[in-house]
């Protein structure tokens, strides 16, 4: 899984990220979750500033805590959170085992993508918390994929 994973970091990557794209990516996730009947809390941040964020219903502020862990390891490691922890289970091992990081404040769980700038490289977060790590994951890559299809076919 792990070659997909990466896969997935080189052909999402945006040619320009602003506030505009933040607030349509945002919403594009939020329209997903509320057709499939998700709980989820949706947050995207440029660097340290946040963008957008939106709690849908039977979400709470377990979901926020999830987002800041998982934000912590795509910024320390950039790379998505789930690719991180499966490079760990692809190893026999889990990422909580890593001594050094504290497990309240890093978790290598699905749902938190980097926002890749072509040529420049990882400038911010998409995060996703409140289903299934697998499922926050492919979440996050379908909407950022949609996006850039839909960029891609305005711009032709």
């Amino acid at each position: 899984m792990t070659p997909e994973l990466q896969e997935q970091e080189e052909r999402l990557q945006f040619d320009r990220f602003d506030h505009d794209d933040a607030w349509d990516l945002g919403n594009l996730l939020v329209r997903l979750a509320r057709e499939r009947g998700h709980a989820i809390t949706v947050d995207i941040r440029r660097g340290d500033h946040q963008l957008f964020h939106y709690a849908l219903a039977g979400t709470s502020a377990d979901n926020d805590d999830w987002i800041e862990r998982k934000i912590r390891v795509v910024r320390r490691f950039g790379h998505s959170s789930y690719l991180v922890g499966q490079s760990y289970r692809d190893r026999g091992k889990t990422f909580d085992e890593e001594p050094h990081l504290d497990a309240a404040l890093y978790a290598a769980h699905g749902g938190c993508f980097p926002i890749i700038l072509k040529g420049t490289g990882p400038v911010g977060t998409v995060t996703v918390s409140g289903l299934p790590q697998l499922d926050d994951h492919r979440l996050v890559v379908e909407a950022i994929g949609l996006f850039l299809d839909a960029k891609e076919n305005t711009a032709s």
